[in-house]
């Protein structure tokens, strides 16, 4: 069945326009977008990974623009490769359904690569996503820092990222996904000492107890002193432990004192094991920020993951 368009043209043509991609080509690129390198896409499909690699020079070719940034592990799509996808991969995919050759479950679902705080991840965000499991949901998951993070998420290793502060410019877009409130706290060996004390004097009273932090620069402890006490924060770390769930072991075994986010010390808050040593009226919040790329993703299960955490966000 013919189709018009608007200007007149039958089924799409126009005079002097490209003819249409070569629907293999297509698919290797929607395999190619989907699993992240060249070498993924060419066990999907099949085929060798020099075959793949020169269907895409084709398309391009075809094209006329670059669709992957090559990397030393991997493909990082360009912004034509997002919007290429977004056009051809519902209508590939319903093709391939309708001919009998759709993939199987696990071939079909591309990974979803997800990166974030090592703790919230571990304690907020696999227990949220554990029932997309259950459905066919894929995940990879990466720790680290924000900035580094944010970077690869540009360069496409990752398809989201959890940020503790918002990114700057266009090139990401996010959206906030929980507040996190920060709190002072001590085993109760440390909270007898000097919780009176700091009632008294102010900060001034903890700097004969040792300060436990994830690093030398003390972000956290900074903040909480510039919000709370209007000072700046002049004693040095005694521990630094680059994984917050180390901070609070160490403070609970009664190391010292530190500050971290309420939500990750709730049980021990609950259980006696640590007492807050500060109750500010205002304490200092931080806000963290769901992180992707511009455009509709091409894999559904991005979405899937994207909203259930969104979802859950709202109850942290």
């Amino acid at each position: 069945m013919r189709h018009t368009d608007p200007d007149g043209q039958v089924g799409g043509a126009r005079p002097g326009a490209a003819p249409p991609a070569d629907l293999n080509l297509l698919r290797t690129f929607l395999a190619v977008y989907r699993s992240g390198s060249f070498t993924a896409a060419a066990g999907l499909l099949g085929l060798s990974q020099p075959t793949v690699t020169t269907q895409i020079r084709a398309l391009e070719r075809h094209t006329g623009r670059e669709l992957f940034e090559r990397l030393p592990r991997g493909v990082a799509p360009t912004a034509v490769a997002h919007d290429l996808a977004t056009r051809v991969a519902t209508p590939l995919d319903a093709l391939a359904a309708a001919t009998g050759h759709e993939t199987a479950p696990h071939e079909r679902a591309a990974p979803v690569h997800l990166a974030g705080p090592a703790e919230l991840l571990c304690t907020r965000v696999l227990p949220a996503l554990a029932p997309l499991t259950a459905g066919g949901v894929r995940l990879r998951v990466t720790p680290g820092l924000t900035e580094p993070l944010l970077d690869e998420l540009r360069a496409g290793r990752h398809d989201m990222a959890i940020a503790t502060f918002r990114p700057r410019g266009r090139a990401l877009v996010a959206v906030p996904l929980m507040d996190e409130e920060f709190v002072l706290v001590a085993a109760p060996f440390w909270a007898d000492r000097v919780t009176e004390r700091l009632a008294e004097e102010g900060a001034a009273a903890l700097h004969t107890v040792p300060l436990i932090t994830y690093a030398e620069d003390l972000p956290i402890a900074r903040r909480y002193w510039r919000h709370v006490f209007g000072t700046r924060l002049s004693c040095p770390a005694a521990v630094t432990v680059p994984d917050l769930r180390g901070v609070l072991a160490a403070v609970a075994a009664g190391a010292g004192f530190t500050v971290v986010p309420r939500y990750l010390c709730e049980a021990e808050l609950a259980s006696g094991a640590l007492v807050p040593l500060h109750l500010p009226d205002d304490p200092p919040i931080n806000t963290a920020y769901l992180v992707q790329r511009p455009g509709r993703p091409a894999n559904p299960d991005v979405t899937r993951v994207r909203d259930l955490l969104i979802e859950a966000g709202r109850g942290w």
